[in-house]
Parts: structure tokens; sequence; C-alpha cells
């Protein structure tokens, strides 16, 4: 016996299963694939929009009655642009004014006087970021990185060493 899906009970079914969340929505959708009776994976997934794997894994868990536990924690945090939407072009906006080209041309990087630590202090300053929403130093030495600016200490001019070449001495 196998269920006919109505264009209105296919949008209750895929409305119910948004509104679930984890083992509950899992349990809901192995529930409705076994109630389509054969070949119910894949009707709902071409017809229901549902991936395969976790109609299987929902299955599983009904049949044995062990719950998988999901690891959301694993999944990582949002960039930093995503909080703050307009920090790439600040940061920009910053260094170039303090940045130079590689003296030998060697490649296409950007050399900049500046320091992480700086730039955020200027992002502070000059643009008004809060010092608890702005992400910390290490996170903008990566996005300084990543938009092709490289950061280099400035060196302290130091006196050239003498050169012990032997002169030679003109004989008369």
């Amino acid at each position: 016996m196998s269920i006919q899906l109505t264009d209105s009970l296919k949008q209750l079914l895929k409305e119910t299963a948004q509104e679930l969340k984890g083992v509950v929505k899992r349990k809901f959708i192995a529930q409705t694939v076994m109630a389509l009776g054969q070949g119910g994976q894949s009707i709902a997934e071409r017809e229901l929009g549902w991936n395969r794997v976790t109609i299987g894994k929902g299955i599983k868990e009904l049949n044995t009655g062990i719950t998988c536990v999901d690891n959301y924690r694993g999944r990582g945090r949002y960039k930093a642009e995503e909080h703050l939407p307009n920090l790439l072009e600040d940061i920009k906006n910053i260094v170039d004014s303090q940045s130079q080209t590689d003296p030998i041309f060697k490649s296409q990087r950007l050399y900049s006087r500046l320091s992480a630590a700086e730039v955020r202090k200027q992002l502070i300053e000059k643009y008004g970021y809060s010092d608890e929403n702005l992400h910390t130093s290490e996170t903008i030495r990566v996005k300084l990185n990543n938009l092709g600016y490289k950061l280099r200490r400035v060196k302290k001019v130091q006196p050239q060493k003498k050169s012990r070449k032997l002169m030679p001495f003109l004989s008369n």
C-alpha cells in the first residue's frame, strides 16, 4: 500500500519537516518514507527535496532505537565578514596608504608597515568599531594575509659595516 502525494500533502510535509530539528526531524522523515512504501526514499528525495543520507540515518535510528548525536559544535564559526560586512573594505582603506610593493618585484604582494594590532586600533578610532564587537588582532592578521598584504617589521637603520678589504699599497 502506498500513499499518493497531492500538492497540498507535499506542502504540509515540507513545512512540517522544516519546523522540526535534529532527531525529531529525522524520525518524522523516516516515518513518512516508511508510510510511502516501496520506493519511498526516492519519492521523498524527488518530490519533497529531502536528503537520502538524512532519510537513511532516520530509518536506522527508527529501527534500532539508537539516537545519533549531532556534532553541531564541529561545524565552525561564521566568518568575520558575516558579522561585520564592511570590515575588509575598511582594512583596505587603512592599509593601502601605508603599503608598498615588493622592492625586487618577485611577487605581487604588498608590504605594510602596520601591525595587525595597529590596524585593529585604527579600525576602532577611524571607523567606529567597538572593542567588544571587533575580532582579535590575530583574525585581522589573517584577513590582511588573505587580502594580499605581507606584514613586515620596520627595520631600524643600521650603520654599514666597514669592509676589511686589503688595499693595494702604492709602491714607488
